[in-house]
């Protein structure tokens, strides 16, 4: 599935379209270059599956919880500062990303070996005039 965002105004419903092919899809992983929107789409995301937390990026604490509108968690994950493996390990995030729920992670780069073989991967791309391309995999 390929999504493209011309603009912040298109991004409410490209979440929702997002939201909408999630299916019983439940890790997904974001790949996409420093600033090219992946802390911004996840917040819409979130913002679509009804969580009314404020969403930032989980930089320092590697993770953060939400609860979605049917009061199911959410969570999302950061993992640019991590130094290994281990670090992932010792927050359990394994446990998270088999618990069944949504889990939204941002550079996945440094714990693809953890993550589960279903895991989906999102691909944001930078485009002319402030669009991106979203790809889903």
């Amino acid at each position: 599935m390929e999504i493209r965002v011309e603009n912040i105004q298109s991004l409410a419903a490209a979440a929702q379209k997002f939201v909408d092919e999630m299916g019983k899809n439940r890790v997904f992983a974001f790949y996409g270059k420093m600033g090219a929107g992946k802390t911004t789409f996840i917040k819409s995301i979130c913002e679509a599956l009804g969580v009314e937390d404020v969403v930032t990026s989980p930089t320092f604490a590697i993770v953060n919880e939400y609860v979605d509108g049917n009061g199911e968690p959410v969570y999302h994950f950061d993992f640019y500062r991590i130094k290994n493996l281990r670090e992932a390990c010792d927050i359990g995030c394994e446990e998270y990303f088999y618990s069944g729920y949504p889990c939204f992670i941002e550079w996945p780069e440094l714990v693809e070996e953890l993550l589960p073989e279903d895991t989906i991967s999102v691909h944001v791309e930078v485009l002319e005039n402030e669009a991106r391309r979203i790809t889903v995999a």
